[in-house]
């Protein structure tokens, strides 16, 4: 499955193990992979240790993807993990214009007096002040729902509506602190896929509707954010905001979206994330998904279900949903 695609750029960077099990920071170039353990003078431990170095390593890491007398390891046996382990994990939330729309209209009470296209303009007049605004929503979601791009998806049992959120995931470069607009690309050192699974019957709080949104219920069951395959360089990708976002499921397109319809692209959203919080080496930013969803589609995740997402430049993820088994 590591074989799906090579991604965009001379290399990519990634996390491997090989058949003793203990993983790696690697090098991907060419269909091969190089253990950046040996291949660096200080011995990185992890991926995240490597972006903690990052100006410094970069060119070394350009150097050695072309050198062919390194002791390479064929990408095909190897097993791919996510790409990286971070501290933080930024999630902007209402991004694509389109998604909000499917959204709000899904989600209508049955009471609402609006018909459908009433309600679409409304939401649609809403997410045009939101941009003209300035102000992305973000929020926080937890290290430990992240998973490998090739691994199962759990569904826990009290998901009753599981569904999928495939999006561009930015990968934080060095700390990054009430940084502006205008820098905020400089603190990002490349670019992976995310699927932001999200159990939509636990979004919204009925019992504490002043409070409204239960982030950590709706999206933070352990496996609910496959990550990768690879970390590639942002000097890569020729623009984050002309990407393919493509979600299949066993096969159909569900989501086929560009980056355009973000209200708000990466550098707003690293400098947003950054006036309150302090960004680290490794942390991901997640742009959002676009329209596509499942419960747009009136078709949720079910046992046996597989998702393969695939953005422009970055490979392609694949997963397959496992239903909890309990006693």
């Amino acid at each position: 499955m590591a074989m799906l695609a090579q991604p965009a750029g001379p290399f990519a960077l990634g996390t491997f193990s090989a058949q003793d099990g203990e993983s790696f920071a690697g090098l991907l170039a060419h269909d091969r992979v190089l253990d950046l353990r040996s291949a660096l003078d200080w011995a990185p431990s992890d991926l995240r240790a490597v972006l903690e170095r990052w100006e410094e390593t970069l060119p070394v890491l350009r150097t050695l993807a072309e050198d062919d007398s390194l002791d390479w390891l064929p990408l095909e046996g190897l097993g791919v993990h996510a790409p990286v382990e971070p501290r933080q994990i930024f999630q902007s939330g209402a991004n694509y214009r389109q998604h909000v729309i499917d959204l709000e209209v899904a989600h209508r009470s049955p009471d609402d007096p609006r018909t459908v296209e009433e309600a679409r303009a409304e939401i649609a007049a809403i997410m045009d002040r939101r941009a003209a605004e300035d102000l992305p929503y973000v929020f926080i979601g937890l290290p430990s729902a992240i998973t490998g791009p090739y691994d199962d998806v759990v569904l826990p049992a009290w998901a009753e509506q599981p569904d999928w959120e495939l999006e561009l995931a930015a990968v934080v470069a060095k700390p990054a602190y009430r940084v502006t607009v205008e820098e905020a690309l400089e603190y990002v050192a490349g670019y992976t896929i995310a699927n932001d699974l999200t159990d939509r019957a636990t979004v919204f709080r009925r019992d504490m509707k002043a409070i409204g949104t239960d982030w950590l219920r709706c999206k933070n069951a352990p496996g609910f954010t496959p990550l990768g395959p690879w970390l590639v360089p942002a000097e890569s990708i020729a623009d984050s905001g002309d990407l393919r976002v493509t979600l299949k499921l066993n096969g159909e397109t569900m989501q086929d979206e560009s980056t355009k319809d973000m209200l708000f692209g990466v550098a707003r959203l690293v400098s947003y994330a950054s006036q309150t919080a302090q960004l680290l080496p490794g942390d991901l930013v997640l742009t959002g998904s676009p329209a596509g969803n499942g419960i747009h589609w009136g078709r949720l995740l079910r046992d046996g279900d597989v998702m393969e997402g695939s953005i422009t430049g970055l490979g392609v993820q694949r997963t397959r949903c496992v239903a909890e088994k309990t006693a």
